[in-house]
C-alpha cells in the first residue's frame, strides 16, 4: 500500500493486526507463567509482550515506513512518516493475569497526530469493534452508535484509576465518589479502550479517566466520535493524547458530566503503606 491508501485500506490492516493480537491472548489464557510488576501495579506478561510481536509483524510487513508507538517496545520507526500507530497488545492486563476476561488489542493509526482508524478486538466475547474516520463505527461489521440517555441522573458510567494512585491526591477518588451520588452507577472496567468500545455501542453513557497513555485511547476515541459521541479534556476544550486526561460521553450528557468533574475537589488521605 501507499502513504495514499484510503482510510478502509488502513482499517482492514488494523483489523488484521488486531486480531493476530487477539489470537496470541486466547492461546495464552490461564497459562501464564510470568507475571512482572514495571510499577506497583503495572504488570506485563508474555501474553503482552508475544501480542506485540504478533502485531508489529502485521504492521511493519505492510508498512515498513511508518512509525510505531507501543506499549511494550516504545517508539520505532520512521521519526519523519505521519503515520504513527499506536499498539496496546494487551489492554487490561491486570484483569488478563488473574482471568477476569475484560481485556483487548487495540490499534489506533494517528495521521498527523490526530487519530484517525480505531479498532478494539476482544477475543474473549469474540466482538470486533471498528471505526476510522468517516466511514462510522461497528461492532462485528454492524453499525453502532452512542445511547440516547439524557442526563446523569439515567446515566451509566465508567472510570478508572492510574497507577500512581497511591502517590498522588490526584487519584480520581474524590470524581468517582461524587458521580456515584448523581447517577445510576459508576464502573471500573480496567480497560481503557473496552470502556470507550461501550461508550461507542451505547452500553455506557459516559467516561472519564487521567494517568492515560496514547496506546489505551487512541483507537477508542474514533469509536466514539464515529458512533456520534463527543471527546474532549475535561473542561471541553480539545482533547489531547499527551494529557493523560480524556471525557468521552454520548454527547448528550457531556456538558453536565464536565461540569460535575471540573467541581470536584480531590480527596486527601495518608494511605498506608503496602509492605
Amino acid at each position: 500500500m501507499t502513504p495514499q491508501t484510503p482510510l478502509n485500506g488502513f482499517l482492514d490492516i488494523a483489523t488484521e493486526a488486531a486480531l493476530a493480537g487477539g489470537a496470541v491472548l486466547q492461546k495464552f489464557w490461564g497459562k501464564l507463567e510470568n507475571i512482572q510488576e514495571k510499577r506497583p501495579g503495572d504488570l506485563v506478561t508474555e501474553a503482552d509482550q508475544a501480542a506485540e510481536k504478533a502485531v508489529l509483524a502485521v504492521i511493519n510487513r505492510h508498512f515498513p515506513e511508518h512509525q510505531i508507538l507501543a506499549e511494550e517496545s516504545g517508539r520505532q520507526g520512521n521519526r519523519e512518516s505521519p503515520y504513527l500507530w499506536a499498539i496496546d497488545p494487551l489492554d487490561g492486563t491486570t484483569n488478563y493475569a488473574h482471568q477476569y476476561p475484560f481485556s483487548a488489542t487495540s490499534i489506533a493509526l494517528l495521521i498527523d497526530g490526530i487519530p484517525q482508524v480505531g479498532v478494539v478486538f476482544d477475543p474473549f466475547h469474540q466482538e470486533l469493534f471498528r471505526a476510522a474516520t468517516g466511514l462510522g463505527a461497528t461492532r462485528n461489521r454492524q453499525p453502532i452508535q452512542v445511547s440516547q440517555t439524557e442526563t446523569l441522573a439515567q446515566s451509566l458510567l465508567v472510570t478508572g484509576f492510574a497507577y500512581d494512585r497511591r502517590e498522588t491526591p490526584d487519584n480520581n477518588y474524590a470524581e468517582f465518589c461524587h458521580l456515584t451520588h448523581l447517577t445510576q452507577g459508576v464502573r471500573r472496567g480496567g480497560s481503557a479502550s473496552m470502556d470507550l468500545a461501550y461508550i461507542a455501542c451505547g452500553r455506557l453513557d459516559g467516561y472519564w479517566e487521567r494517568g492515560l497513555s496514547p496506546w489505551d485511547i487512541a483507537a477508542g476515541i474514533v469509536l466514539v466520535q464515529e458512533a456520534g459521541g463527543q471527546v474532549t479534556a475535561y473542561d471541553q476544550s480539545p482533547q489531547k493524547l499527551s494529557s493523560g486526561r480524556l471525557l468521552a460521553t454520548n454527547g448528550r450528557i457531556h456538558e453536565a458530566l464536565s461540569q460535575e468533574l471540573m467541581q470536584v475537589q480531590p480527596l486527601v488521605w495518608n494511605p498506608p503503606s503496602i509492605p
